[in-house]
């Protein structure tokens, strides 16, 4: 058996393989999966989104952060939400943009062909890129994306490969999509991709490969020798199974960059790239949905008509997995707009000198809104409960498939900051 993580649906389980090639069963999901019956109302495939999305959904209802994550007093550094009044400029933009200038103002909007012009020439400019308004699909954000990405390019029981810490959401989409999940980790302690261990994961039924960059929750950007390198491999694993692999490169935190970093894009690197992006994080208003998913202009015409071709229907049939018509039209206004990136920095530099001092391993993040670090020798649970006590909340590690660590989101306020930087000081005395 290939090394590599994967998750399988059988009768008794789900089913893991890890990197030894050992099967075990980890999750126990509800009887009438195990004896292969099925008597609930809810579909199998949901089941086991359900089981994959348990820990995130667990921590955002029931725990302890639960509790309290409305209360208007704690140093919330958990999701990448807004603790601030949302950017004038995207008030004014929505605004401006919701009233109407003719009756079909508010009429259906599939992906319109104003902002598909303006994307192609901006983003084009942006990441060096020859790209064709039609290249362009306009969705409810990233989110939407990823899902229309899944549908339009793959069939039940293909492969995705993607590497761990990751996004929490990823295995659950696959999984609700009839889908095989196969995790590989990255490569510590940088978290460097791990070449080896994806070409080894990729099998005859892989199909797409995830790539996030910059990196959630590590804020690693992965460079162009990197990216070239998982190029050849893709090319090499394409021809020795006789099926074209594509990428899937999730580029939401794209803007979001530390220190001058630059910034290359896998769509500029190999050309079978589907790019995912959401404007939700550069502006902080995840609530308002608008995003697009792009076709390397770089892929073949014949494998690029094809896509776009079908993209219409796939987002049609997925429910209609467009943004709405005020979005749009405000697009060329929120393309302008983006968070603090000095006062991202001022934070992070903040929490990192406390955090080291503290005994925390951190990373210092390329890019991105959030600090991934290793908690002080000791028991994590225990760690972060003494943080909760102090009423500071952080993303545990294990969310993500990493208990020794946690994710702290730099969107928090200065005020959060500050209150907080007291409670992470005093786990050095533990």
């Amino acid at each position: 058996m290939e090394r590599g993580r994967w998750v399988r649906a059988t009768s008794a389980g789900i089913g893991f393989c890890d990197c030894t090639g050992t099967e075990t069963m980890t999750l126990v999901l509800p009887t009438a999966l195990r004896s292969g019956k099925k008597t609930s109302a809810v579909s199998v495939r949901t089941q086991l989104a359900d089981a994959a999305f348990a820990a995130v959904r667990d921590f955002y209802v029931s725990s302890r952060y639960a509790q309290h994550r409305n209360d208007p007093d704690i140093c919330d550094f958990t999701f990448g939400n807004p603790h601030e009044m949302p950017l004038a400029g995207v008030v004014s933009a929505i605004r401006e943009h919701a009233a109407p200038h003719d009756k079909n103002w508010f009429a259906y909007k599939t992906s319109e062909p104003e902002p598909r012009t303006f994307l192609a020439d901006r983003v084009g400019r942006e990441l060096g890129l020859a790209f064709e308004p039609s290249d362009f699909a306009l969705t409810a954000g990233a989110f939407a994306a990823i899902m229309v990405a899944f549908h339009l390019m793959l069939d039940r029981g293909d492969e995705v490969v993607f590497s761990e810490p990751a996004w929490f959401c990823y295995e659950p989409m696959l999984l609700a999509a009839d889908l095989t999940p196969r995790k590989v980790r990255l490569k510590g302690p940088e978290f460097d991709l791990d070449l080896d261990a994806i070409e080894k994961a990729i099998g005859p039924k892989t199909r797409l490969v995830i790539v996030n960059t910059p990196h959630n929750p590590t804020g690693r950007i992965y460079g162009r020798d990197t990216l070239e390198a998982l190029a050849d491999l893709l090319e090499r694993a394409s021809a020795r199974f006789g099926r074209r692999i594509f990428l899937l490169s999730d580029e939401p935190y794209r803007r979001l960059r530390f220190d001058g970093r630059g910034f290359v894009s896998p769509a500029a690197v190999y050309p079978w790239t589907l790019i995912s992006y959401s404007y939700g994080k550069v502006l902080l208003a995840p609530g308002q949905r608008v995003g697009y998913l792009a076709l390397s202009p770089l892929m073949p015409l014949s494998d690029r008509q094809a896509l776009r071709d079908a993209m219409f229907s796939a987002q049609m049939a997925l429910g209609w997995c467009f943004p709405n018509a005020v979005m749009q039209y405000a697009l060329p206004d929120l393309e302008e707009l983006s968070i603090d990136r000095a006062a991202l920095a001022r934070r992070r530099d903040q929490l990192t000198a406390t955090l080291a001092h503290a005994g925390f391993d951190v990373l210092r993040p390329e890019g991105t809104f959030y600090l991934w670090s290793k908690w002080p020798a000791g028991d994590p649970e225990r760690h972060w409960n003494r943080l909760a006590d102090r009423k500071v909340f952080v993303m545990p590690g294990s969310i993500m498939g990493a208990p020794p660590y946690l994710r702290i989101s730099l969107t928090a306020s200065d005020r959060m900051i500050e209150l907080a930087l007291p409670a992470f000081a005093a786990l050095a005395a533990a």
